[in-house]
């Protein structure tokens, strides 16, 4: 049955009801990324009130990531067949209490906690907020604009997110950690009076429990051993035992998902080229800005001794140019397709970081740092969208949540992975002691390891033009010859 929302979204109008819908995911999808980006400026000052050890420290933002990255998978599934709209309402309401408790506790193990319950409610929201998108605006011009809005949203929170971090943080750390609960507070109440009533799929083949338990597991598994592969050593027996049991948890979650009637991921979705770069091409973007941002902060920091406002403030273009393109786009989408604008943004990603190993003692802001901010912008307003679009484009709409899910799943580990051997390289190349100049000669390898990984995913992205390209020179050569066909013959004495 077509609500009427999709039917106004199908015919091109978007009302104030449809626009509501929308401004509520956003928010759902803007806390999310806030949550992640502020609480690092927060951490010194949590760390001296609480007198946390740096490695406690480390957990108060790899709780958060382990349980998004972990529960992305059964997050996206569950939203399939329980009903988008309850999912996505249930878990928002579980996200504002989390935020209360986090802000009122006064113990280390129970701030992780309460940062773990974030992570968990928001592996829910996610791919429920989107496949609400994609299953009520339809495939074309409407859902790219809409996407377009939503991620961009995301690009936004994440920026903002060190911004407002900066500002709080002045007068408590608290402050972080409240933030988000009135926000969730007001977008549930919205979100119970507009969000369109989907029906449970009632036509599934059971629940599969196994996979729902094995790949949750071996996520879990991933990302943990990832996060604390730094601290314990990458070649240590813990981190290739963990490592092992990924890989056979893996094995055996594709055994599982091969036989069960109703899968947790149905494996087939993958079999399509542009599925796979999409889900390879979230990692690799996701996973060098990741990586960047923490030497970038770092740097300005440590090196240069900003404080986490003025550091903020640097990151601030970046944010501003993804927010002031948002309703450009999708328009740009409908024009080029996102094989093309994913690789125009991996190209602008690899320059921007290329620029960036200019960096000295004394930077001129202007000339050295700006640059490759407006150039990083600039990537994620064009790539983040059309990676979303390429994702769920041709998926039916019962699988919108798994490939939602997947795709969030993609965009964590890719996160924590590429950020993980960031934080390695830097390590590796670094001693006690060492002097300024000898600090940030340690930064450069990490940079040039993060222009990399923006390579790959520009790498990844190039066969899908050369499809593109065949296709459309099939589509003319085909109507060529029917308008050949058509052409009527004249016979000249």
């Amino acid at each position: 049955m077509t609500s009427p929302l999709t039917h106004s979204a199908s015919q091109g109008r978007w009302t104030p009801r449809l626009w509501g819908t929308l401004l509520v995911l956003c928010a759902a999808m803007f806390l999310d990324a806030l949550d992640v980006s502020m609480v690092g400026v927060a951490l010194p000052s949590i760390g001296s009130e609480l007198d946390l050890s740096t490695s406690t420290l480390q957990w108060i933002v790899s709780g958060y990531i382990l349980g998004y990255g972990g529960l992305l998978l059964l997050g996206g599934r569950t939203a399939d067949l329980l009903g988008r709209r309850q999912v996505f309402l249930v878990a928002l309401g579980v996200f504002a209490v989390a935020s209360l408790l986090g802000g009122l506790v006064d113990s280390g193990p129970l701030l992780i906690a309460s940062r773990f319950i974030k992570g968990l409610s928001a592996a829910f929201t996610a791919p429920a907020g989107l496949s609400i998108i994609t299953t009520t605006f339809a495939e074309g011009p409407l859902r790219n604009r809409a996407l377009s809005i939503y991620t961009t949203c995301a690009a936004t929170g994440f920026s903002m997110g060190l911004v407002l971090s900066g500002l709080l943080t002045e007068a408590s750390w608290r402050l972080t950690m409240l933030l988000p609960a009135p926000i969730a507070v007001i977008a549930l109440v919205a979100g119970l009076k507009l969000l369109p009533r989907s029906e449970r799929e009632k036509d599934h083949n059971g629940y599969d429990i196994p996979g729902a338990i094995i790949g949750t597991a071996s996520m879990l598994l991933l990302v943990f051993t990832v996060v604390q592969a730094p601290e314990v050593g990458w070649a240590s027996a813990r981190t290739l035992l963990s490592f092992l049991a990924v890989a056979v948890l893996l094995t055996v979650f594709v055994r599982v998902e091969r036989r069960s009637a109703g899968p947790l991921i149905r494996l087939g979705v993958l079999r399509s080229g542009n599925q796979i770069r999409a889900q390879l091409g979230a990692m690799a973007f996701f996973g060098s800005y990741v990586g960047f941002q923490f030497l970038v902060t770092l740097y300005m920091q440590s090196l240069l001794g900003w404080s986490a406002l003025h550091t903020a403030l640097a990151f601030l273009p970046a944010g501003a140019l993804v927010a002031l393109s948002s309703t450009k786009v999708g328009a740009i989408v409908d024009r080029f397709g996102t094989p093309r604008l994913i690789a125009a943004g991996f190209v602008l990603m690899v320059v921007g970081y290329a620029l960036f190993l200019r960096i000295s003692l004394d930077p001129g802001y202007a000339t050295v740092i700006l640059p490759t901010m407006l150039l990083i912008g600039a990537a994620c307003a064009l790539i983040f969208p059309s990676l979303n679009i390429q994702a769920t484009n041709g998926v039916d709409d019962h699988e919108q949540g798994m490939v939602s899910g997947l795709l969030n799943t993609s965009v964590q580990v890719g996160g924590a992975l590429f950020l993980a051997v960031v934080t390695a390289v830097v390590t590796a190349n670094s001693s006690e002691g060492s002097s300024p100049q000898a600090v940030l000669d340690s930064y450069r390898p990490g940079l040039i390891v993060v222009t990399g990984i923006a390579l790959a995913g520009l790498l990844i992205t190039l066969p899908a033009l050369r499809t593109r390209r065949t296709q459309q020179s099939i589509v003319v050569a085909k109507s060529l010859q029917e308008e050949a066909k058509a052409e009527p013959v004249t016979v000249r004495d």
